[in-house]
């Protein structure tokens, strides 16, 4: 599966072969990385990149569901690293984060605490 940071990058619109802003979206990568252990997305114990080597199935092994993450963790990292300038775009980015992270709340809820009884 595909690099993280290459993912990221190419949802930016950066090629990978360009390198000067590598520290700062991983940064940004990491900081969502968070948010989704938070959500109960992920290993445990959290998840770090440190450059282009880490893959989607390090996050997720075997999990098909980590491309839909890819997905989220572009607009997160859009939203923090290159934000739109149109109020109108930044909302709608903002409602799609929203909306993915409730998504994966739920997708990935460990504890099925909204069950039905």
């Amino acid at each position: 599966m595909d690099s993280v940071l290459t993912s990221v990058k190419k949802l930016l619109g950066i090629a990978e072969s360009y390198t000067a802003f590598d520290a700062d979206i991983i940064m940004h990568i990491n900081a969502a990385f968070l948010v989704l252990q938070q959500l109960g997305v992920g290993p445990e114990k959290g998840f770090t990149i440190a450059d282009a080597s880490a893959t989607w199935d390090d996050f997720l092994p075997g999990d098909e569901r980590a491309k839909t993450i890819a997905a989220y963790m572009g607009a997160k990292v859009r939203l923090a690293f290159d934000p739109p300038q149109s109020s109108t775009a930044m909302e709608a980015l903002k409602n799609t984060i929203g909306e993915m992270e409730f998504r994966l709340n739920i997708e990935f809820d460990k504890t099925e605490a909204w069950q039905w009884n």
